[in-house]
């Protein structure tokens, strides 16, 4: 089974963490997904960092 990733600060999974998500980065709102770190990121910074989210732990950014 996957490593489920828990926020940093409720330390609770994604689909029941009440924070307000934010890109962690850019403070941005759109497509943002919970990654290892326990942060928030938005899909443009996921890339560019090559964070991936809990449900594309097998995919890697080429």
């Amino acid at each position: 089974m996957a490593e489920r990733f828990h926020c940093a600060v409720c330390d609770k999974v994604e689909e029941r963490c009440i924070c307000d998500k934010y890109c962690y980065i850019c403070q941005g709102e759109h497509d943002v997904r919970l990654v290892s770190d326990g942060c928030y990121y938005c899909l443009e910074c996921r890339e560019a960092c090559e964070y991936l989210p809990e449900d594309a732990n097998s995919r890697r950014y080429d």
